[in-house]
């Protein structure tokens, strides 16, 4: 058994996009809805089969450079805010930090240089300490029952996480996505309005615990998930 990331769903432009490449690894863990904890140790490889291997209770996928991720059955402990409402998200994205400047302008999710992209752009909601955007899932990222491709919402639910950060505070360097646990409630349908939503859970050094949610435009929770991001060294200070 073996997983591939495709070119399309990459984050910076030589690795794979982190909330995408996750929802590969909890697919191969047999739980493509989790819930389920990835931890990623090198940048996923674009375009090659990597193979899977059993360990312990998870997998743990393989590259020539080493282990690139591992999976493992974990429940996702959160607790999320109220949503954020279509217009409110809508609102909020105009105001998205990285619609400039962006240090992954090819990131799948939030990417500015991507037409075929998510265009996931969050922003600071007026009043409340989340970072939220619209998005409505296009038929590109749809399967044949008209559902959106699971790791595809595990990836609408990776950046957001870190602009519930970034939205409230100086982005102090760049970061990565070191571990993610996420769990899938409804897929939702192509053409359905959806709200992305992020925020701030607490950091220490390097580290940082955030989190982030998908709910329908009615409300309804879809999928939320939990991210460690890992600045990156040396140091390399954002230009916003």
């Amino acid at each position: 058994m073996s997983v591939l990331i495709p070119h399309r769903f990459r984050g910076p432009n030589t690795s794979g996009n982190g909330g995408y490449s996750a929802g590969t690894v909890a697919a191969a863990l047999g739980r493509p809805l989790g819930p389920a904890e990835v931890t990623l140790q090198l940048p996923p490889p674009l375009d090659v089969h990597l193979p899977v291997a059993t360990d312990g209770d998870g997998v743990r996928i393989d590259s020539d450079a080493g282990t690139v991720a591992l999976g493992r059955p974990a429940p996702l402990e959160l607790e999320v805010p109220a949503p954020v409402s279509f217009a409110e998200a809508e609102q909020a994205s105009r105001d998205c930090p990285w619609l400039v400047n962006h240090p992954y302008p090819q990131c799948f999710v939030c990417g500015t240089d991507r037409p075929d992209g998510l265009h996931i752009f969050p922003g600071p909601v007026a009043g409340r300490r989340v970072a939220a955007a619209p998005w409505v899932p296009d038929a590109t990222v749809g399967a044949d029952d008209g559902t959106v491709l699971p790791a595809v919402v595990w990836a609408s639910v990776d950046c957001p996480s870190l602009f519930g950060y970034g939205c409230f505070a100086e982005w102090p360097t760049l970061m990565l996505l070191g571990r993610f646990t996420a769990q899938v409630y409804r897929l939702p349908q192509v053409g359905e309005p959806c709200v992305t939503m992020g925020w701030a859970l607490g950091h220490e050094g390097r580290k940082y615990d955030t989190a982030a949610a998908l709910h329908s435009a009615d409300g309804e929770l879809l999928a939320a998930s939990r991210a460690l991001w890992i600045t990156l060294k040396p140091a390399t200070p954002l230009t916003t």
